[in-house]
């Protein structure tokens, strides 16, 4: 079994996923867009140029988003999207990527369970948390 985040913008989806491409250090298999499919002009004007379907690959794992719709978009809410990263080093640089034009909650510090842990929203309102576990 495999459990993949599939994250909702409300427009940004393409950006995000250069952006996470870029921090993540992964590759983009997936990217569709409304007007690309067969029927695609009867999709709603708001969704022209929007994504209907990415996926990005990152070291054997699955990305997936998409664009809402304007009036179903709802800002992600009670939920964080960890990564969990084993060197310090990289785990800072991946949240200074993802903390560009975002809002930092907790920035990099030690805590009991890691050797680097923070939490951050980024520019495009997706809340992540990024672990970098103390040696055992």
């Amino acid at each position: 079994m495999q459990i993949n985040p599939y994250l909702t913008f409300n427009g940004e989806c393409e950006a995000a996923f250069k952006l996470y491409e870029r921090c993540f250090g992964g590759k983009i298999e997936a990217m569709l867009k409304h007007q690309d499919l067969p029927a695609g002009e009867k999709a709603p004007p708001d969704l022209e140029g929007k994504i209907l379907h990415a996926m990005m690959k990152v070291k054997g794992q699955t990305l997936m988003g998409s664009d809402a719709c304007a009036a179903d978009y709802v800002v992600p809410k009670g939920m964080h999207v960890s990564v969990h990263i084993e060197d310090k080093a990289e785990a800072e640089r991946v949240f200074a990527g993802l903390a560009e034009g975002g809002n930092v909650a907790m920035p990099m510090q030690e805590t009991f369970w890691a050797a680097s842990f923070g939490i951050l929203t980024d520019q495009f309102g997706i809340p992540w948390m990024v672990n970098c576990p103390k040696p055992m």
